[in-house]
């Protein structure tokens, strides 16, 4: 296995700038940019200079490399395998009420024998994250590990954008799926966000849509913990999102992002489904929190590894967490870069929202304001 990495400026990408990917001959081309840069011209460029490979990606709401986390650039990274065994798919995702559909079209093109693991990009606005997962799982079963995550717009919340052989869109679903018995797949997911005020009950909800805690509006309750913040919605939401409960009060271990909210009728809508009758509780993080969160992760796919750490690492996380974390947000990915060693080419970007197992050999989930590790080798 071999990778090679360009993490672009500034500027347009030229064909000179792209001759080095294709040196290696890859399969596979990860390409992820800020909203801006990731467009027809550059889903061409990449055809034609990368004949080969299959090329996968999104927007971001940041950029990650070997060099660290920035903005406004564009990281390409190539990777060869010596056994490839690769497959793609992709599917357009009409609106949020087609999600759990949308991943059943995805899932049915790559479901074969030999699947593995599938890793996966989705827009990040028009989606319903965690129907989307679910869809995708009904038609695998439990024995396919997925990971990846949504596009992001640097925070906005209005556009993403998906790369897939060439072409980029606002509306698709694309993911590919490892099929090779070589390909050594480990992962490892984890938050460090803390909880605080009282456990609300859920008492009206539809999918990610949430109406009411405690009988009353869920915008009012809220608006009325963040104080001086809400009248940043629903930008501010991302530094107070909601850790969800079971029915004993005891954490589930995900979290929940809000995505936008409706005046009209008091609600939140909310990166993934929430549970009903369950609870919500609110939580914020410091950036030592995150930071040791991150390093968590890593270590949960390294130990899950048992091998060597030479190959390629994808890491998603959350944009909030890069908000909390501002100038100090390259700490979190310079943690797992300690974790796997120099042998590692890192590379991802901060996202809508992950996906991951929570846990190895653990159901695949969605979640926010988490980071997530995805290390991809060969035996």
């Amino acid at each position: 296995m071999k990778t090679h990495q360009l993490s672009i400026r500034a500027g347009a990408i030229t064909p000179e700038a792209l001759a080095s990917l294709a040196a290696i001959a890859p399969q596979l081309l990860l390409v992820f940019a800020a909203p801006g840069r990731l467009d027809a011209a550059l889903g061409e460029a990449l055809k034609r200079a990368v004949p080969g490979a299959l090329s996968l990606g999104c927007s971001t709401c940041g950029e990650i490399s070997d060099a660290g986390v920035d903005r406004d650039t564009t990281v390409l990274t190539a990777v060869h395998f010596d056994d490839p065994a690769l497959v793609g798919a992709s599917t357009e995702i009409a609106g949020m009420d087609d999600s759990r559909d949308a991943g059943r079209r995805l899932a049915a093109q790559l479901k074969g024998d030999g699947l593995r693991g599938v890793l996966v990009f989705g827009q990040g606005v028009a989606i319903n994250g965690s129907a989307m997962l679910e869809g995708m799982t009904e038609t695998f079963g439990p024995d396919v590990v997925i990971s990846g995550g949504l596009a992001g717009d640097d925070g906005a919340f209005v556009k993403t954008q998906v790369l897939y052989d060439g072409r980029v869109s606002d509306r698709l679903i694309a993911a590919v799926g490892f099929r090779s018995p070589r390909t050594l797949l480990a992962h490892g997911s984890f938050g460090g966000w803390q909880p605080f005020g009282p456990a609300r009950r859920v008492t009206r909800c539809e999918g990610n849509i949430l109406y009411e805690l405690d009988g009353a509006p869920a915008l009012e309750t809220y608006k009325r913990y963040l104080g001086a913040h809400a009248d940043a919605l629903p930008a501010s939401g991302l530094l107070f999102p909601f850790a969800m409960l079971d029915a004993q009060h005891d954490q589930t271990g995900l979290i929940r992002t809000i995505l936008g909210v409706n005046e009209a009728d008091g609600s939140l809508v909310l990166a993934g489904d929430v549970h009903a009758d369950g609870y919500l509780r609110l939580m914020h993080a410091s950036t030592d929190s995150l930071v040791e969160g991150a390093q968590a992760a890593a270590e949960a796919a390294r130990a899950a590894l048992g091998a060597s750490g030479d190959g390629l690492t994808v890491l998603v996380s959350c944009v909030g967490r890069k908000l909390v974390m501002g100038a100090r947000v390259d700490e979190e990915v310079e943690a797992v870069g300690e974790v796997f060693g120099h042998g590692t080419t890192l590379t991802g970007f901060y996202s809508h929202g992950e996906i991951s197992p929570m846990l190895p050999s653990s159901e695949c989930r969605l979640h926010n304001q988490t980071m997530t590790v995805t290390f991809v080798g060969e035996a």
